[in-house]
């Protein structure tokens, strides 16, 4: 089964951690990385930019609006994600647990939905 693992952080909390912290939560990052790549888990994953380059689009009645900004005001913010491919829903969430940002902010593990498996 596949799962989304979204990655919640308060920029706050982590412009707060001094930059040898920064750097070890960064290796923390491409070492979790890699181990789930080695086991064949990982489906994919990218760190997103700053919300400050978010840009959102709404649809209304028919009519575009294009605003900057993310989609809501929140003291989190969505800062990357894995799509991981594993047996259960234990199994994403023993990986969720495992990623840095867990210690500094929030975790989402959400399935994807399979279209193409039959109902």
């Amino acid at each position: 089964m596949k799962y989304m693992l979204l990655i919640a952080t308060d920029p706050a909390a982590s412009a707060a951690l001094a930059p040898d912290e920064q750097e070890a939560m960064f290796a923390e990052y491409f070492a979790f990385s890699n181990r789930i790549a080695e086991s064949g888990e990982m489906v994919a994953g990218d760190p997103l930019h700053d919300i400050s380059t978010a840009t959102t689009v709404r649809v209304r009645e028919g009519a575009t609006t294009v605003t900057d900004g993310p989609f809501a005001e929140t003291k989190e913010h969505i800062g990357g994600y894995y799509i991981v491919d594993v047996a259960s829903l234990d199994r994403a969430l023993e990986l969720a647990a495992q990623i840095p940002g867990a210690r500094v902010g929030s975790i989402e593990v959400r399935p994807l939905m399979d279209y193409s498996a039959p109902a």
